[in-house]
Protein backbone atom coordinates (compact mmCIF):
# COMPACT_ATOMS: atom_id res chain seq x y z
CA UNK A 1 0.00 0.00 0.00
CA UNK A 2 1.61 3.54 -0.99
CA UNK A 3 2.00 5.86 1.86
CA UNK A 4 2.26 9.67 0.79
CA UNK A 5 3.87 12.22 2.83
CA UNK A 6 3.95 16.15 2.80
CA UNK A 7 5.72 18.48 0.07
CA UNK A 8 7.27 21.06 1.58
CA UNK A 9 10.32 22.91 0.08
CA UNK A 10 11.39 20.90 -2.37
CA UNK A 11 10.87 17.50 -0.49
CA UNK A 12 8.65 14.80 0.74
CA UNK A 13 8.72 15.11 4.82
CA UNK A 14 6.13 13.15 7.38
CA UNK A 15 4.47 15.05 9.65
CA UNK A 16 5.10 15.31 13.52
CA UNK A 17 1.20 14.01 13.49
CA UNK A 18 0.86 9.90 14.96
CA UNK A 19 -2.09 9.06 12.59
CA UNK A 20 -2.61 9.02 9.03
CA UNK A 21 -5.28 9.61 6.56
CA UNK A 22 -6.66 6.50 5.00
CA UNK A 23 -7.69 6.66 1.43
CA UNK A 24 -10.64 4.47 0.09
CA UNK A 25 -11.52 2.48 -3.41
CA UNK A 26 -14.77 3.82 -3.23
CA UNK A 27 -16.46 1.01 -5.34
CA UNK A 28 -14.67 -1.62 -2.84
CA UNK A 29 -14.51 0.63 -0.02
CA UNK A 30 -11.00 -0.93 0.56
CA UNK A 31 -7.99 1.37 1.58
CA UNK A 32 -5.33 2.12 -1.41
CA UNK A 33 -3.76 4.54 0.49
CA UNK A 34 -2.60 6.24 3.64
CA UNK A 35 -1.58 10.22 3.90
CA UNK A 36 -0.02 11.73 6.51
CA UNK A 37 -1.94 13.84 8.68
CA UNK A 38 -0.66 17.32 8.42
CA UNK A 39 -0.41 19.73 11.12
CA UNK A 40 0.01 23.62 11.82
CA UNK A 41 3.69 23.34 11.74
CA UNK A 42 3.77 21.81 7.98
CA UNK A 43 1.14 24.48 7.15
CA UNK A 44 3.44 26.63 8.85
CA UNK A 45 6.63 25.29 7.19
CA UNK A 46 5.37 25.53 3.55
CA UNK A 47 3.87 29.11 3.97
CA UNK A 48 7.28 29.95 5.43
CA UNK A 49 8.71 28.38 2.44
CA UNK A 50 6.76 30.04 -0.44
CA UNK A 51 7.55 33.40 0.85
CA UNK A 52 11.27 33.02 1.10
CA UNK A 53 11.06 31.40 -2.61
CA UNK A 54 8.43 34.65 -3.67
CA UNK A 55 10.94 37.24 -4.56
CA UNK A 56 13.18 35.47 -6.76
CA UNK A 57 10.39 33.86 -8.34
CA UNK A 58 8.44 37.09 -9.25
CA UNK A 59 11.95 38.74 -10.60
CA UNK A 60 11.58 35.52 -12.80
CA UNK A 61 10.54 36.82 -16.83
CA UNK A 62 6.85 35.81 -16.75
CA UNK A 63 8.22 34.00 -20.30
CA UNK A 64 10.26 32.10 -18.28
CA UNK A 65 7.57 31.27 -15.28
CA UNK A 66 5.71 30.18 -18.14
CA UNK A 67 8.18 27.61 -19.30
CA UNK A 68 8.12 25.62 -15.72
CA UNK A 69 3.82 25.17 -16.36
CA UNK A 70 4.88 24.03 -20.13
CA UNK A 71 6.62 21.58 -18.27
CA UNK A 72 4.07 20.69 -15.89
CA UNK A 73 1.89 20.00 -18.77
CA UNK A 74 4.05 17.71 -20.67
CA UNK A 75 4.74 15.39 -17.85
CA UNK A 76 1.10 15.42 -16.96
CA UNK A 77 0.64 13.89 -20.22
CA UNK A 78 3.61 11.56 -20.24
CA UNK A 79 1.96 9.77 -17.37
CA UNK A 80 -1.63 10.58 -18.38
CA UNK A 81 -3.44 6.46 -18.70
CA UNK A 82 -1.18 6.26 -14.87
CA UNK A 83 -2.70 9.43 -13.05
CA UNK A 84 -6.29 8.87 -14.97
CA UNK A 85 -6.07 5.14 -13.26
CA UNK A 86 -5.52 7.13 -9.81
CA UNK A 87 -7.54 9.41 -10.56
CA UNK A 88 -10.64 6.63 -10.56
CA UNK A 89 -9.49 4.52 -8.15
CA UNK A 90 -9.13 7.24 -5.63
CA UNK A 91 -13.05 8.92 -6.24
CA UNK A 92 -14.80 6.19 -8.35
CA UNK A 93 -14.76 8.93 -11.57
CA UNK A 94 -15.90 6.65 -14.62
CA UNK A 95 -12.21 6.23 -16.36
CA UNK A 96 -13.38 8.04 -19.30
CA UNK A 97 -14.32 11.01 -17.51
CA UNK A 98 -10.92 10.67 -15.45
CA UNK A 99 -9.00 10.64 -18.35
CA UNK A 100 -10.35 14.10 -19.82
CA UNK A 101 -10.54 15.46 -16.25
CA UNK A 102 -6.31 14.64 -16.79
CA UNK A 103 -5.88 16.00 -20.17
CA UNK A 104 -7.74 19.00 -20.04
CA UNK A 105 -5.42 19.87 -16.32
CA UNK A 106 -2.61 19.44 -18.75
CA UNK A 107 -4.36 21.63 -21.23
CA UNK A 108 -4.56 24.38 -18.40
CA UNK A 109 -1.34 24.60 -17.57
CA UNK A 110 -0.90 25.63 -20.94
CA UNK A 111 -3.21 27.69 -21.56
CA UNK A 112 -2.22 30.20 -18.27
CA UNK A 113 1.52 29.66 -19.47
CA UNK A 114 0.63 31.57 -22.62
CA UNK A 115 -0.71 34.26 -20.36
CA UNK A 116 2.89 35.31 -20.06
CA UNK A 117 3.29 38.45 -22.52
CA UNK A 118 -0.36 39.28 -22.08
CA UNK A 119 0.01 40.47 -18.31
CA UNK A 120 -0.76 44.12 -19.06
CA UNK A 121 -1.30 47.69 -16.69
CA UNK A 122 -2.78 50.51 -18.51
CA UNK A 123 -1.53 54.43 -18.81
CA UNK A 124 -3.91 57.17 -17.40
CA UNK A 125 -4.65 60.17 -18.75
CA UNK A 126 -3.67 63.11 -15.93
CA UNK A 127 -6.13 66.13 -14.92
CA UNK A 128 -2.01 67.33 -14.83
CA UNK A 129 -0.08 68.58 -17.03
CA UNK A 130 3.54 66.99 -16.83
CA UNK A 131 2.39 63.96 -14.97
CA UNK A 132 2.12 60.35 -16.17
CA UNK A 133 -0.26 57.71 -14.46
CA UNK A 134 0.86 54.30 -14.58
CA UNK A 135 -1.28 50.84 -13.64
CA UNK A 136 0.91 48.10 -12.75
CA UNK A 137 -0.44 44.49 -12.26
CA UNK A 138 1.83 42.89 -9.80
CA UNK A 139 1.56 39.42 -8.01
CA UNK A 140 0.36 39.48 -4.68
CA UNK A 141 3.09 37.03 -3.27
CA UNK A 142 1.66 33.74 -1.42
CA UNK A 143 -2.00 31.94 -2.65
CA UNK A 144 -2.77 29.50 -1.06
CA UNK A 145 -5.43 26.80 -2.69
CA UNK A 146 -7.70 24.66 -0.73
CA UNK A 147 -8.77 21.82 -3.42
CA UNK A 148 -12.23 20.13 -3.22
CA UNK A 149 -12.59 15.33 -3.76
CA UNK A 150 -14.74 15.85 -6.84
CA UNK A 151 -12.12 16.94 -9.22
CA UNK A 152 -9.47 17.44 -7.46
CA UNK A 153 -6.56 17.50 -10.34
CA UNK A 154 -8.23 19.82 -12.40
CA UNK A 155 -9.12 22.32 -9.93
CA UNK A 156 -5.26 21.99 -7.91
CA UNK A 157 -4.18 23.34 -11.40
CA UNK A 158 -7.02 26.17 -11.87
CA UNK A 159 -5.09 27.57 -8.54
CA UNK A 160 -1.39 26.38 -9.05
CA UNK A 161 -1.06 27.39 -12.60
CA UNK A 162 -2.91 31.27 -12.48
CA UNK A 163 -0.87 31.73 -9.11
CA UNK A 164 2.26 31.02 -10.66
CA UNK A 165 2.63 32.49 -14.41
CA UNK A 166 1.55 35.80 -12.13
CA UNK A 167 4.34 35.62 -9.97
CA UNK A 168 3.50 34.31 -6.95
CA UNK A 169 4.53 30.97 -5.24
CA UNK A 170 1.85 28.53 -4.32
CA UNK A 171 0.78 26.18 -0.98
CA UNK A 172 -2.21 23.70 -2.20
CA UNK A 173 -4.10 21.69 0.09
CA UNK A 174 -5.79 18.74 -1.36
CA UNK A 175 -8.94 17.23 -0.92
CA UNK A 176 -8.46 14.08 2.36
CA UNK A 177 -11.00 12.34 0.91
CA UNK A 178 -8.74 12.44 -2.96
CA UNK A 179 -5.36 13.43 -2.31
CA UNK A 180 -3.57 10.79 -4.43
CA UNK A 181 -3.91 12.16 -8.07
CA UNK A 182 -2.32 15.78 -6.49
CA UNK A 183 0.21 14.11 -4.82
CA UNK A 184 1.75 11.85 -7.49
CA UNK A 185 1.77 15.23 -9.38
CA UNK A 186 4.03 16.51 -6.86
CA UNK A 187 6.38 13.88 -7.32
CA UNK A 188 6.44 13.97 -10.91
CA UNK A 189 7.19 17.59 -10.84
CA UNK A 190 10.80 17.20 -9.49
CA UNK A 191 11.71 16.25 -12.83
CA UNK A 192 11.31 19.53 -13.97
CA UNK A 193 13.81 21.12 -11.44
CA UNK A 194 10.91 23.74 -10.41
CA UNK A 195 12.49 26.45 -7.75
CA UNK A 196 12.75 25.27 -4.47
CA UNK A 197 9.46 26.25 -2.35
CA UNK A 198 7.45 28.02 -5.34
CA UNK A 199 4.97 24.93 -4.87
CA UNK A 200 4.06 22.76 -1.74
CA UNK A 201 1.51 20.20 -1.21
CA UNK A 202 -0.19 19.53 2.22
CA UNK A 203 -2.65 17.42 3.01
CA UNK A 204 -4.74 17.21 6.25
CA UNK A 205 -8.16 18.30 7.39
CA UNK A 206 -9.67 21.69 6.85
CA UNK A 207 -10.13 22.47 10.19
CA UNK A 208 -6.21 21.77 10.91
CA UNK A 209 -4.16 22.62 8.09
CA UNK A 210 -6.52 24.96 6.31
CA UNK A 211 -7.34 27.20 9.08
CA UNK A 212 -3.32 27.36 9.70
CA UNK A 213 -3.05 28.16 6.13
CA UNK A 214 -6.18 30.70 6.09
CA UNK A 215 -5.39 32.72 9.67
CA UNK A 216 -1.59 33.01 8.40
CA UNK A 217 -0.77 36.99 8.03
CA UNK A 218 2.09 35.09 5.64
CA UNK A 219 -1.07 34.56 2.85
CA UNK A 220 -1.91 37.04 0.26
CA UNK A 221 -4.89 35.23 -1.15
CA UNK A 222 -6.92 32.28 -0.56
CA UNK A 223 -9.19 30.36 -3.06
CA UNK A 224 -11.20 27.34 -2.12
CA UNK A 225 -13.38 25.44 -3.71
CA UNK A 226 -15.85 23.58 -1.30
CA UNK A 227 -19.11 24.18 0.23
CA UNK A 228 -20.62 27.11 2.12
CA UNK A 229 -19.81 26.12 5.49
CA UNK A 230 -16.39 25.95 4.05
CA UNK A 231 -16.81 28.81 2.50
CA UNK A 232 -17.98 30.80 6.13
CA UNK A 233 -15.09 29.51 7.44
CA UNK A 234 -12.45 30.49 5.58
CA UNK A 235 -13.82 34.35 5.51
CA UNK A 236 -13.91 34.18 9.48
CA UNK A 237 -10.02 32.68 9.06
CA UNK A 238 -9.13 35.39 6.78
CA UNK A 239 -11.05 38.09 8.80
CA UNK A 240 -8.00 38.96 11.36
CA UNK A 241 -5.60 39.99 8.42
CA UNK A 242 -8.06 41.13 5.86
CA UNK A 243 -6.30 38.47 3.16
CA UNK A 244 -8.47 38.19 0.10
CA UNK A 245 -10.52 35.23 -0.82
CA UNK A 246 -11.68 33.78 -3.87
CA UNK A 247 -14.44 31.11 -3.44
CA UNK A 248 -16.24 29.02 -5.54
CA UNK A 249 -19.20 26.88 -3.05
CA UNK A 250 -22.15 25.21 -3.63
CA UNK A 251 -24.73 25.17 -6.58
CA UNK A 252 -28.53 24.30 -7.32
CA UNK A 253 -28.37 25.20 -11.09
CA UNK A 254 -32.18 25.53 -12.66
CA UNK A 255 -32.65 23.90 -16.31
CA UNK A 256 -35.59 25.60 -17.78
CA UNK A 257 -37.25 23.63 -20.42
CA UNK A 258 -39.70 26.04 -22.49
CA UNK A 259 -42.54 24.77 -24.77
CA UNK A 260 -40.82 25.81 -27.98
CA UNK A 261 -37.44 23.69 -26.95
CA UNK A 262 -35.74 20.92 -29.05
CA UNK A 263 -37.00 18.51 -26.64
CA UNK A 264 -34.54 15.53 -27.26
CA UNK A 265 -31.59 18.09 -27.42
CA UNK A 266 -33.13 19.25 -23.55
CA UNK A 267 -33.15 15.75 -22.57
CA UNK A 268 -30.25 14.31 -23.34
CA UNK A 269 -28.47 17.46 -21.92
CA UNK A 270 -29.61 17.42 -18.71
CA UNK A 271 -29.20 14.04 -18.25
CA UNK A 272 -26.02 14.43 -19.01
CA UNK A 273 -25.69 17.60 -16.77
CA UNK A 274 -26.89 15.62 -14.06
CA UNK A 275 -25.12 12.12 -13.97
CA UNK A 276 -20.93 13.49 -14.94
CA UNK A 277 -19.07 12.21 -11.94
CA UNK A 278 -22.70 11.03 -10.43
CA UNK A 279 -24.07 14.44 -9.97
CA UNK A 280 -21.40 15.55 -7.58
CA UNK A 281 -20.57 18.29 -9.81
CA UNK A 282 -21.28 21.65 -8.65
CA UNK A 283 -22.55 23.06 -11.96
CA UNK A 284 -24.82 19.75 -12.22
CA UNK A 285 -28.41 20.60 -13.26
CA UNK A 286 -29.96 20.34 -9.63
CA UNK A 287 -33.92 21.08 -10.55
CA UNK A 288 -35.65 21.13 -13.89
CA UNK A 289 -38.73 23.51 -14.61
CA UNK A 290 -40.19 22.54 -17.35
CA UNK A 291 -43.69 24.44 -19.17
CA UNK A 292 -46.94 22.64 -19.01
CA UNK A 293 -47.91 22.71 -22.13
CA UNK A 294 -45.06 19.91 -22.84
CA UNK A 295 -44.56 18.96 -19.51
CA UNK A 296 -46.04 15.36 -19.86
CA UNK A 297 -44.68 14.49 -22.55
CA UNK A 298 -40.91 16.17 -21.10
CA UNK A 299 -41.26 13.89 -18.06
CA UNK A 300 -41.62 10.38 -20.39
CA UNK A 301 -38.68 11.24 -21.95
CA UNK A 302 -36.58 12.24 -19.21
CA UNK A 303 -37.79 9.22 -17.55
CA UNK A 304 -36.92 6.79 -20.32
CA UNK A 305 -33.53 8.98 -20.45
CA UNK A 306 -32.77 8.63 -16.99
CA UNK A 307 -33.87 4.50 -17.12
CA UNK A 308 -30.70 3.70 -19.49
CA UNK A 309 -28.18 5.60 -17.59
CA UNK A 310 -25.59 2.80 -16.82
CA UNK A 311 -23.91 2.36 -13.21
CA UNK A 312 -20.37 0.21 -12.98
CA UNK A 313 -16.88 0.28 -10.94
CA UNK A 314 -15.69 2.96 -11.96
CA UNK A 315 -12.51 1.39 -13.41
CA UNK A 316 -14.06 -2.00 -14.83
CA UNK A 317 -16.91 -0.41 -16.14
CA UNK A 318 -15.31 1.28 -18.95
CA UNK A 319 -18.76 2.32 -20.81
CA UNK A 320 -20.75 3.39 -17.88
CA UNK A 321 -22.37 6.95 -17.41
CA UNK A 322 -21.83 6.91 -13.46
CA UNK A 323 -20.39 4.93 -10.95
CA UNK A 324 -20.07 5.35 -7.37
CA UNK A 325 -20.32 8.32 -4.95
CA UNK A 326 -17.42 9.28 -3.48
CA UNK A 327 -17.99 8.12 0.20
CA UNK A 328 -20.39 6.69 2.73
CA UNK A 329 -21.40 10.05 4.15
CA UNK A 330 -22.22 11.21 0.93
CA UNK A 331 -24.26 8.39 -0.24
CA UNK A 332 -26.08 8.53 3.62
CA UNK A 333 -26.97 12.43 2.38
CA UNK A 334 -28.58 11.90 -0.73
CA UNK A 335 -30.64 9.08 0.90
CA UNK A 336 -31.92 11.19 3.53
CA UNK A 337 -32.81 13.75 1.44
CA UNK A 338 -34.81 11.58 -1.13
CA UNK A 339 -36.56 10.28 2.23
CA UNK A 340 -37.01 13.42 3.19
CA UNK A 341 -38.62 14.48 -0.05
CA UNK A 342 -40.97 11.50 -0.26
CA UNK A 343 -42.25 11.92 3.34
CA UNK A 344 -43.22 15.36 1.68
CA UNK A 345 -45.21 14.08 -1.13
CA UNK A 346 -42.29 13.21 -3.94
CA UNK A 347 -43.33 10.52 -6.63
CA UNK A 348 -40.06 8.66 -7.42
CA UNK A 349 -40.45 7.92 -11.26
CA UNK A 350 -36.93 6.13 -11.62
CA UNK A 351 -34.39 5.07 -8.70
CA UNK A 352 -35.01 6.69 -5.42
CA UNK A 353 -32.78 4.01 -3.37
CA UNK A 354 -29.06 2.53 -3.33
CA UNK A 355 -27.80 0.47 -6.06
CA UNK A 356 -28.56 -3.02 -4.28
CA UNK A 357 -26.86 -4.19 -7.74
CA UNK A 358 -23.69 -3.91 -5.44
CA UNK A 359 -22.32 -5.56 -2.68
CA UNK A 360 -19.81 -3.23 -2.19
CA UNK A 361 -19.43 0.59 -2.80
CA UNK A 362 -21.45 3.55 -2.78
CA UNK A 363 -23.37 3.12 -5.35
CA UNK A 364 -26.92 5.30 -5.68
CA UNK A 365 -29.54 4.70 -8.22
CA UNK A 366 -30.19 7.84 -11.14
CA UNK A 367 -33.31 9.63 -9.52
CA UNK A 368 -35.85 11.05 -11.13
CA UNK A 369 -39.01 13.29 -8.83
CA UNK A 370 -41.62 14.84 -9.40
CA UNK A 371 -44.44 16.46 -7.72
CA UNK A 372 -42.06 18.38 -5.84
CA UNK A 373 -42.99 22.03 -4.58
CA UNK A 374 -40.38 24.83 -4.15
CA UNK A 375 -40.26 25.34 -0.65
CA UNK A 376 -39.14 21.70 -0.45
CA UNK A 377 -35.82 20.59 0.52
CA UNK A 378 -35.32 18.66 -3.10
CA UNK A 379 -35.77 22.30 -4.27
CA UNK A 380 -33.56 24.45 -2.21
CA UNK A 381 -31.14 22.50 -1.12
CA UNK A 382 -27.88 21.33 -3.10
CA UNK A 383 -28.13 17.78 -3.43
CA UNK A 384 -24.56 16.45 -5.15
CA UNK A 385 -25.78 13.41 -6.26
CA UNK A 386 -27.89 11.77 -9.08
CA UNK A 387 -31.52 12.90 -8.02
CA UNK A 388 -33.26 15.35 -10.55
CA UNK A 389 -36.34 16.87 -9.16
CA UNK A 390 -38.66 18.73 -11.58
CA UNK A 391 -41.46 20.97 -11.50
CA UNK A 392 -43.90 22.77 -13.97
CA UNK A 393 -44.48 26.50 -14.67
CA UNK A 394 -46.86 28.25 -17.02
CA UNK A 395 -44.98 31.48 -17.42
CA UNK A 396 -41.38 32.58 -18.64
CA UNK A 397 -41.47 35.21 -16.08
CA UNK A 398 -42.66 32.35 -13.50
CA UNK A 399 -39.79 30.26 -14.24
CA UNK A 400 -37.06 32.60 -13.83
CA UNK A 401 -38.31 33.43 -10.29
CA UNK A 402 -38.59 30.28 -9.45
CA UNK A 403 -34.80 29.58 -10.59
CA UNK A 404 -33.76 32.70 -8.49
CA UNK A 405 -35.94 31.66 -5.57
CA UNK A 406 -32.83 30.01 -4.24
CA UNK A 407 -29.60 30.56 -2.03
CA UNK A 408 -26.93 29.35 -4.68
CA UNK A 409 -26.09 31.56 -8.32
CA UNK A 410 -23.59 29.55 -9.98
CA UNK A 411 -25.04 28.20 -13.28
CA UNK A 412 -28.15 27.79 -14.93
CA UNK A 413 -29.84 26.99 -18.44
CA UNK A 414 -32.56 27.27 -20.85
CA UNK A 415 -33.96 25.45 -23.79
CA UNK A 416 -35.62 27.27 -26.42
CA UNK A 417 -35.57 28.02 -30.17
CA UNK A 418 -37.27 30.96 -29.49
CA UNK A 419 -34.66 34.51 -29.18
CA UNK A 420 -36.79 36.35 -26.92
CA UNK A 421 -36.78 33.79 -24.65
CA UNK A 422 -33.61 33.09 -24.70
CA UNK A 423 -32.54 36.80 -24.30
CA UNK A 424 -34.87 37.40 -21.24
CA UNK A 425 -34.01 34.28 -19.55
CA UNK A 426 -30.13 35.03 -19.71
CA UNK A 427 -30.41 38.81 -19.04
CA UNK A 428 -33.04 37.88 -15.84
CA UNK A 429 -31.10 34.76 -13.94
CA UNK A 430 -29.24 35.73 -11.12
CA UNK A 431 -26.21 33.44 -11.81
CA UNK A 432 -22.62 33.73 -12.67
CA UNK A 433 -23.00 31.31 -15.60
CA UNK A 434 -25.87 30.40 -18.27
CA UNK A 435 -25.80 27.82 -20.60
CA UNK A 436 -28.20 28.19 -23.65
CA UNK A 437 -28.98 24.98 -25.47
CA UNK A 438 -26.70 22.68 -23.90
CA UNK A 439 -25.44 20.14 -21.30
CA UNK A 440 -23.66 22.61 -17.89
CA UNK A 441 -20.02 22.46 -18.22
CA UNK A 442 -17.52 25.68 -18.28
CA UNK A 443 -14.60 26.18 -20.98
CA UNK A 444 -11.08 27.02 -19.37
CA UNK A 445 -10.94 30.48 -21.12
CA UNK A 446 -14.28 32.05 -20.10
CA UNK A 447 -15.27 32.82 -16.40
CA UNK A 448 -16.02 30.28 -13.52
CA UNK A 449 -17.77 32.62 -10.74
CA UNK A 450 -20.90 32.21 -8.84
CA UNK A 451 -23.67 34.54 -7.10
CA UNK A 452 -25.19 34.73 -3.73
CA UNK A 453 -23.99 32.01 -1.29
CA UNK A 454 -22.22 30.44 -4.40
CA UNK A 455 -19.07 32.55 -3.80
CA UNK A 456 -17.27 35.60 -4.66
CA UNK A 457 -14.27 35.70 -7.13
CA UNK A 458 -14.40 33.12 -9.93
CA UNK A 459 -11.13 31.28 -12.34
CA UNK A 460 -10.44 30.62 -15.50
CA UNK A 461 -10.33 32.92 -18.36
CA UNK A 462 -7.81 36.29 -18.20
CA UNK A 463 -10.59 37.40 -15.43
CA UNK A 464 -9.21 34.44 -13.01
CA UNK A 465 -5.77 34.97 -13.68
CA UNK A 466 -6.52 38.58 -12.41
CA UNK A 467 -7.30 37.30 -9.16
CA UNK A 468 -3.86 36.76 -8.34
CA UNK A 469 -2.68 40.63 -9.10
CA UNK A 470 -2.42 43.10 -7.03
CA UNK A 471 -3.20 46.70 -8.48
CA UNK A 472 -0.71 49.60 -8.40
CA UNK A 473 -0.65 52.95 -9.45
CA UNK A 474 2.02 54.99 -9.76
CA UNK A 475 1.31 59.10 -10.11
CA UNK A 476 4.48 59.95 -11.92
CA UNK A 477 5.15 64.00 -12.09
CA UNK A 478 8.39 65.58 -14.12
CA UNK A 479 9.67 68.88 -14.79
Amino acid sequence: MKHYKQYINGRFIDSNASSVIEILNPCTEEIISTISTGTVEDANHALEAAQASQPAWEALPAIKRAAFLHKMADVIRENRVFLAETLSKEQAKVIGLAQVEIDVTADYFDYNAGWARRIEGEIIQSDREKEHIYLHKVPIGVAVGICPWNFPFFVMARKVAASLITGNTCVIKPSSEAPNTVMEFADLIQKIDLPTGVLNFVCGSGRTVGNALSKSPITGIISLTGSVGAGQQIISAAAENITKVSLELGGKAPAIVCADANMELAVNAIVASKVIFSGQVCNCAERVYVEDRIYDEFVDKLTKKMSQVTVEDALTGTNADMSSLVSKAQIDKISEMVEFAKKEGAEVLVGGKRDEKFDKGYFYKPTLLTNVSQNMEIIQEEVFGPVLPVMKFSTLDEAIALSNDCQFGLTSSIFSENYNNIMRATNGLHFGETYVNREHFEAIQGFHAGWKKSGVGGADGKHGMEEYLHTRVVYAQYY
